[in-house]
């Protein structure tokens, strides 16, 4: 059997893992003792494993996640309102499959932005595509879309994307054209796409992050309707590791 030259072919072909794996079976007295069928089955797994792997990085590097957080590193329990088994459940991602939405509240430094990611990362695992965006951001974008003619392009991703992220809800009063672009981004996903939404504010006191009342209405009512509301409590996780009080001690803040 010429090996280089199959390795080549399979390379040529796009089947990376499989030529990866059929050079480390070449190099390995064991697997001269497998029949032909386990050898094949190794080399089939191991090139599923390759764009499973392939494809989890893109989704993360698309999914522009302000923490690298990961379900298997929250912490749980009583203290932080965390239900372990309600979160396994959301962590398996039938909340995006039923369009359903995500409002995480709580004080700065409890972990609002590292579970928002940390389920975004749980939702790339499995195929989705997901978008980390500050509100702040996303609407100065959509403001630079209008001016430059990308206002569909932008649009059109943000519609696409099944799990958006939208942190840092509340932290300043949206009014006029700001209040009237979310609701226009709020109302297209609506029972289609799944949000989460991360914000410093109760969830009693959203209603005065915008300022015309009508708007708050449509808006609030579209993202809480059906919705996994979580309010965490608990003191802020950044002093917990370490970080000294009123300075967060890393680069990207955990709100």
């Amino acid at each position: 059997m010429l090996r280089q030259p199959t390795i080549d072919r399979l390379r040529e072909l796009r089947l990376r893992g499989m030529a990866d794996a059929l050079g480390a079976q070449m190099e390995s007295s064991e697997a001269a003792n497998l029949s032909f069928e386990e050898r094949l089955g190794l080399l089939v797994d191991a090139e599923w494993t390759h764009r499973r792997n392939t494809m989890l990085a893109r989704l993360l590097r698309e999914a522009k996640l302000r923490l690298a957080a990961c379900p298997e590193d929250v912490e749980f329990g009583a203290a932080r309102g965390l239900d372990r088994s309600v979160w396994r459940g959301l962590f398996a991602g039938d909340f995006v499959l039923h369009h359903q939405n995500v409002l995480i509240v709580g004080a700065t430094g409890v972990g609002k932005t590292y579970l928002a990611c940390a389920l975004g990362h749980a939702v790339c695992r499995l195929g989705m595509r997901v978008r980390y965006l500050r509100l702040g951001g996303l609407l100065g974008d959509v403001a630079l879309a209008r001016v430059d003619g990308s206002y569909g392009q932008l649009f059109g991703r943000v519609s696409k994307t099944d799990l958006l992220i939208l942190d840092d809800f509340g932290l300043s009063v949206l009014a006029g054209t700001e209040a009237r672009e979310l609701l226009k981004i709020i109302d297209d996903r609506y029972e289609r796409r799944s949000t989460v939404v991360c914000s410093q504010l109760p969830l009693g006191e959203w209603h005065r992050a915008i300022a015309d009342p009508t708007l708050a209405d449509a808006i609030l009512d579209r993202l809480a309707h059906g919705a996994h509301k979580f309010t965490l409590l608990g003191e802020s996780m950044r002093k917990k590791k370490g970080g000294a009080p009123g300075r967060d001690t890393t680069k990207d803040a955990t709100l």
